[in-house]
């Protein structure tokens, strides 16, 4: 896990499974703490949280798709898609980042 902290790649993958978590959080528990009990406070706090971290995930998946000559039409969009649907960040983690960062580190 501390291996993540050291590349964009690895960061990259430590952002997707926060902004994927927060996401969750507010679709399924926040959203319907509002609504349904009439509480706004957990969206009024962890909106903000899942708009930084939402960000985030952007800018460095297209710093990180720069850096790695990622083609738009084949890599990136699919990553930056994955951001908006739920669970789509893990998917992603799994289908992509996985293979990339084992590559980048040389381990079979």
């Amino acid at each position: 896990m501390i291996d993540l902290f050291k590349t964009k790649l690895g960061r990259l993958r430590i952002i997707g499974y926060l902004e994927g978590i927060s996401l969750l959080i507010l679709v399924f528990i926040a959203v319907p703490m509002k609504y349904y009990f009439l509480d706004p406070s957990l969206t009024k706090s962890l909106g903000p949280i899942h708009g930084a971290l939402f960000l985030l995930f952007i800018i460095n998946t297209l710093s990180v798709g720069v850096e790695q000559n990622w083609r738009f039409r084949t890599t990136t969009w699919k990553v930056i898609l994955a951001c908006f649907i739920p669970f789509g960040t893990f998917y992603i983690d799994r289908k992509i980042f996985s293979g990339l960062y084992s590559a980048d580190q040389g381990i079979k």
